[in-house]
């Protein structure tokens, strides 16, 4: 049953899709934020079962930074793309910004609870909201500290609103011109911003000609909307070039994970001739003091180590280019350890598959 709805990616194809799905791009929503939060908490569960090895910690780590740079390089994320956040999108245009002020919701469902989050995180101090069955409102309330309102009363509360936004199921005018117009008197003509996004509407259009009074409705939204859904759509072309410029970093680093085996078997095949040759020269030069045989016993790790140094950066620096699978082919025959290389990579193989 569940086959139809499952896929699989492997190799460079998994990698593309982690970072276009932590990056927004693979959203419903493109660039919708709160993607890269579930693959967050998705890493974090499962470092703190310890099933993340060194290649998934990096590839997630790598996700990360992917996204952060969708988000900092390109205008993806700034433009709204949804009815209630373009709404309050629009506030913002209005007031200038909505610290300080005060919303009303009327109606409690999906929508106004979408809404509310928004309001919240724009920065308004106070929501009211009111519903036909009272309880729905309280429910809502709950999650943000607002206040639930009798939906009877709340044409009385109208006046303390400086963002109201109607999203109920009624078929005629909850908020009606005359109504308006004494709300203003009361509230001696500070702006109000009115948002429909009933259907059929329930705020009359003629809102509109009261000064200050200004009243969207969601054929207003939807165009805002799909203006920016195409804005979007040009800023996912830098976001799928930053994709792959990240993918390149990623299998860069994955590809110097090959040359570290051929590192470790070419420095203990060294090692191991420097503490032969080192003990030999010690029963030859017979009792030395303990001072003596530190200083040998440094100077032939010294040379080792610069012996070492240039080919060891080489065989790392160069390890995601053409020439770099040659230069440890090279470095294995030449030194004779290909049968070493091939017991550590085993080994890590193993460890990969264990991840």
């Amino acid at each position: 049953h569940l086959d139809e709805h499952l896929y699989a990616h492997s190799g460079e194809d998994a990698v593309r899709h982690l970072f276009r799905v932590a990056a927004g791009l693979d959203s419903m929503v493109m660039g919708e934020p709160q993607i890269l939060g579930q693959v967050k908490d998705s890493y974090g569960f499962a470092v703190e079962h310890s099933t993340a090895g060194i290649v998934v910690n990096k590839l997630f780590h790598k996700a990360f930074q992917a996204a952060k740079r969708v988000r900092t390089e390109t205008k993806i994320g700034e433009s709204a793309v949804s009815v209630s956040f373009a709404a309050v999108e629009l506030a913002k245009k209005i007031f200038g910004e909505l610290s300080g002020k005060t919303a009303m919701l009327i109606g409690a469902g999906d929508m106004a609870e979408l809404a509310a989050r928004h309001l919240l995180s724009g920065g308004v101090r106070e929501i009211m909201v009111t519903n036909r069955t009272y309880e729905k409102a309280v429910e809502l309330v709950s999650g943000f500290g607002g206040t639930a309102v009798m939906f009877k009363d709340f044409p009385q509360y109208l006046k303390n609103a400086d963002i109201v936004i109607a999203s109920t199921g009624a078929t005629n005018f909850v908020i009606r011109e005359e109504d308006v117009r004494e709300v203003m008197k009361e509230r001696k003509n500070r702006p109000m911003f009115f948002i429909d996004i009933s259907v059929p509407r329930n705020i009359d259009p003629l809102v509109n000609n009261i000064d200050n009074a200004y009243v969207y409705d969601i054929d207003d939204l939807k165009g805002v909307v799909q203006a920016n859904l195409k804005e979007r759509s040009k800023e996912a072309e830098d976001a799928e070039r930053i994709i792959a410029e990240e993918i390149t970093n990623f299998y860069r680093w994955i590809k110097s994970l090959d040359v570290v085996p051929t590192i470790i078997a070419l420095r203990k095949f060294c090692e191991e001739i420097r503490k032969q040759e080192l003990a030999k020269a010690m029963n030859t030069l017979g009792n030395l003091s303990e001072k003596d045989r530190a200083a040998i016993e440094a100077m032939s790790s010294a040379i080792v180590n610069k012996i070492l140094h240039n080919p060891m950066t080489h065989l790392k620096k160069d390890s995601d280019k053409i020439e770099g699978d040659r230069y440890v082919d090279t470095v294995r025959k030449l030194f004779d350890i290909e049968d070493a290389v091939k017991e550590k990579e085993t080994m890590k193989k193993a460890n990969r598959d264990g991840e």
